[in-house]
This record gives structure tokens, sequence and C-alpha cells, in this order.
């Protein structure tokens, strides 16, 4: 077998050592392992996911041939969750596989502490009664779940657990945190000691954008009453005075800090996301606290509901308004000498933010009975690195979803031109559910019932948005048409497509890196979109 840091050397790229060790160690129950369930795990298991069961009552048949790739015309008439385990097996040998050949709504209705025993459940195809069931199971156990489901060109994928906090939310676009319009004491005096106006031209050159920036924004304030730039024209003054100090036309340092001027304009202190984790209830923690909470409760007085147990207030005081410093600076125009004066400036003041936090984070773990040492260094080293870019996301239980969902939004989904076939398929896939309870078979699932169903499926979905409150609400006769016309198939293209996703968002959760979907994710391979609707 391959070693694990070649073998995986892609994925490492992505989410670190750390990141495939939360994966080797976690244990995934897949729920249905058609078209579907199959490409979500095969997904999981070539990333080298720690174990996986495979749940499914049915045996392959000859139709399972033309859209699962993980059954073959040998696995005809056995179990359909014996052969896919074995095939997913193949895949990656380091992966511990099992199959109960059982149907799932089985195990939902009889053995519900079945379920305890994952980190993560991934249900395929469940109509919603069985969602619901296994909703509550999951919430109980505080096991993290994920509904996928591909009905024809379209798909559905719903995260649901009580909360998810992500210390490595990894943004596509960030503000790099060079504080230049709140600078500490250490940068400032950097930055005095350089003169501007020097007159030797190489020199000029090579005086970093973060000294030039710190000055000339210094020099602006105290020309305008304490104030940076602000308006359009002031932010485009601001430009021109920088050029202004140009001696040449070559200085690529003084053109990095005309592009990267906007960072002076950017407000001071946390963020108003930042500002809302730290004022969560969660951020008065006890005994019963997670790690993130601990540390969340490091920044702020009053993390057990009263400011006289901790006396410091980072925020306030050593972060002099601001998160952690992160401690990096990106590559720029410099004289060897100051970059690496600059770049220890950064360091520094981010190793002291550290060591505050860190001391701030044993004592509450002190105080509310823990051992001081229970969070490892590294972890207060990531949370202060990222402080920043925290993410909350909650979940509502899908129960409260499908009987309250928010009645504003969903007639927004409804009947917006952007919106409404996703708003459309979202209640024609719960209608269809609520068609198969009253007649036994989905929409369109034998050809001779055709012609009745489309009706049928109307007044469904009609009675659907009836008791939503959504009355008189649109829905496309077209698209009522499609979903019969679909028969609750699984097409391989949409499955795969649907299960990668779903995959995806597997991955992000177990690792707790990059930020999952909060909301409903409904797939429309009718006109090759998709949305995420909030319910």
């Amino acid at each position: 077998m391959a070693e694990p840091k070649v073998k995986y050397d892609r994925q490492l790229r992505i989410w670190g050592e750390q990141g495939q060790v939360a994966l080797e160690k976690s244990s995934v129950c897949l729920l249905n392992c058609g078209p579907t369930g199959s490409e979500t795990l095969k997904n999981l298991v070539l990333g080298g996911v720690g174990s996986i069961t495979i749940v499914d009552g049915s045996k392959v048949e000859a139709g399972d041939l033309g859209n699962n790739f993980m059954v073959d015309e040998s696995s005809i008439g056995q179990s359909k969750a014996k052969c896919v385990c074995s095939f997913l097996q193949e895949l990656n040998d380091a992966v511990k596989a099992k199959f109960i050949a059982e149907y799932p709504e089985a195990l939902i209705e009889t053995n519900p502490s079945f379920f305890s025993q994952f980190t993560l459940v991934v249900a395929t195809q469940l109509v919603e009664d069985s969602m619901i069931r296994l909703d509550r199971i999951c919430r109980e156990a505080n096991i993290m779940l994920i509904f996928a489901r591909s009905y024809g060109l379209t798909g559905f994928i719903r995260i649901s657990l009580k909360e998810h906090t992500v210390i490595e939310s990894k943004p596509d676009h960030f503000l790099d945190d060079l504080r230049l319009n709140n600078p500490w004491p250490e940068l400032r005096r950097f930055a005095e000691v350089i003169e501007l106006n020097v007159q030797d031209t190489v020199a000029h050159k090579l005086i970093p954008y973060v000294a030039i920036l710190v000055k000339m924004a210094d020099e602006w304030a105290r020309s305008h009453g304490g104030r940076f730039p602000s308006t359009r024209e002031e932010k485009k003054d601001f430009k021109e005075l920088l050029k202004s100090r140009m001696i040449a036309e070559d200085e690529d340092n003084y053109r990095e800090a005309i592009d990267a001027s906007f960072k002076i304009f950017a407000p001071k202190g946390i963020s108003s996301d930042l500002q809302q984790i730290i004022n969560d209830s969660s951020a008065e923690v006890d005994n019963n606290s997670s790690d993130f909470w601990v540390m969340v409760a490091a920044l702020k007085v009053g993390a057990f509901g009263t400011a006289s147990l901790i006396s410091d207030e980072f925020i306030a005081n050593e972060g002099g308004g601001e998160a952690p410093l992160e401690g990096s600076i990106p590559d720029m125009t410099s004289s060897t000498e100051q970059y690496v004066n600059l770049q220890n400036i950064y360091q520094s003041k981010a190793e002291a933010d550290f060591l505050v936090i860190e001391r701030l984070v044993r004592s509450i773990l002190k105080k509310i009975g823990r051992d001081s040492n229970s969070i490892p260094k590294e972890t207060i080293k990531s949370f202060c690195k990222n402080a920043r870019k925290l993410k909350l996301c909650r979940y509502r239980l899908v129960e409260d979803e499908f009987n309250s969902p928010n009645i504003p939004e969903l007639q927004k989904y409804l009947a917006d031109e952007d919106y409404s076939t996703a708003g459309g398929i979202y209640i024609l896939l719960r209608a269809v559910d609520r068609f198969a309870a009253n007649y036994n078979s989905f929409p369109g699932q034998f050809d001779s019932a055709m012609e009745e169903d489309i009706p049928r499926l109307k007044s469904t979905a009609t009675g659907l948005l009836g008791d939503l409150g959504c009355n008189g609400a649109p829905l496309a006769e077209d698209l009522i048409s499609e979903m019969c016309r679909f028969g609750a198939a699984e097409l391989h293209a949409v499955a795969a497509l649907v299960g990668g996703i779903a995959s995806q968002e597997v991955i992000k959760l177990i690792t707790r890196q990059f930020v999952p979907m909060l909301g409903t994710f409904i797939f429309n391979g009718i006109d090759h979109k998709s949305q995420l609707l909030s319910l």
C-alpha cells in the first residue's frame, strides 16, 4: 500500500495532515446504496475515510446495471449492499468496509441507537417521514447527518445537525491582516524610522509598502481631523498623494502601496460575524462547552456570565480593538533587511497575542473544572491565526422546516423568476413523497398511469402549498409534467453530481475546514442551475 503522504498528496495540500487524520478517524454510515449513495461513498473511500457501513436491504436488479457502476451482471440477485461494499473496498484497502442487508426504514423504526456509533450518516433517497424520524435520532445522539436525493433531472441536499463551528473556514477572498489603519506600537515605530523623502533612488524604491501606507495614513489623518479617507473623492485624493511621492516611473513599491491603499480604507475592529459569535450565549461557557466556545470565551470578559472571574479582555486590551494577529505578510518590493524586520514584527505580535489567549484559555478551563491542558497548544494557535474568519452554522430540524418553513422566503422562491424553478422543485420533491404515501407509487412510476398521475400530483402539490400557508403560489404545469416523467428514476449523471456535492459537504463537516452549505440545496438539471434555499 502506498504511504499515506504519497497516496493522499493532492488532498493533503487542501486540508492538511490534521484534516486527513480527522477523515481517517471517522466512521460514515450510508443509507441506500443506489447510484446517489454509491457515488457519495466512492469519493469518501478514495479520500481515505476511516470506515464505512452500508445499509440497504434491496437486491441488485438488471435495471441497476444502467446507473450504478458499483454493480455488474454477476451481482444480479445478490444483496446490493454486499456488492457495492465489495466494489468500494477495492478502491482503497485502507478503509474498513462492512454492510448490513436491511432496509434503512426498518432500522430507523426499530433500532434508533444503531446510528450513535457513527461520526456521520449519509441518508440517500429517503422519503419525508423517514427523514424526519432519522433527523430526530441523529440530533439526540449528536451525530452529523446529510440527506441527499436525486430524482430524475433534479437533486436535493440538506445538512442537519445542531451546531457546526469552523476555525479554518478558508474563505476565497479575505483582507490581509496587516493592521495598516490600526498599527500597534512596534509596527508604528518601524514605520516612523523610515524616511520617505530619502534622495537615494535605490533606497526609495525599496521602502516596503506597509511602511509607506502607515506613514502616509498618519500624514493624511493629521490634516483631516484624525480621519482616514472615507468618501470616493478622499480615496482618490489619497492615491494621488501616494503618486506624488514617487520619484521615478519604475517604483514598484509605490505601485503596490497604491494598489493596497484600500486596506487603509477598511473599517477597524472585528467583523460583525465575529462580534455575533462573541456575543452568542454559548460563549458563556461551562464544563460541557466545546473547545471552540472556550477559546471564543478567551476573547471577551464575562465568559461565565460575570466579568469578575476573568480580569483580561483581549480585544479591548492586547488586541487594540482587533482579533489576534495572524502574523504573516505577503511578498512585497523591499530590501531583504527591511522585509525580514517587518516579518519579525508581525510574527512577534502574533506570538504575543497567542500567549495571552493561551493563558486565558488555560484559566477558563481550570475555572470550569476541566484539565487546563485539555486543549492542545496547536489548536489554540490555529484559533488565533484564524480568529477573524471563525464561522458558526446552526441548522433547523428538518421537521421544523417541513412544517413551518420561512413563508416569505418560500413565496419569493416560488414567484421570483430567478428562483421559481428551484422553489417548484422543492415543493414537488416533497409532493411526490405525499403522493407515494397516498397512492403506493411515485408519480409516473408506471407508464400506464402517467396521464392520471399528472393531475394527481398537481392536486397533491397544491394541497401541500395550502398546508404551508402558500395558497395560490404558482407551480409551472410543465414542471409538474416533468416530475411525473421522471418516474422517481435515479439518473447516473445527476446522481454523480449530487453525490459529488454531498461528499464534499461530508469532508467539510468531518475536517471542520471550509464552510458547509447552510440551507436546502436544489439542483435543477432541467435548466442546468442550482440554488441554496434558506427555509
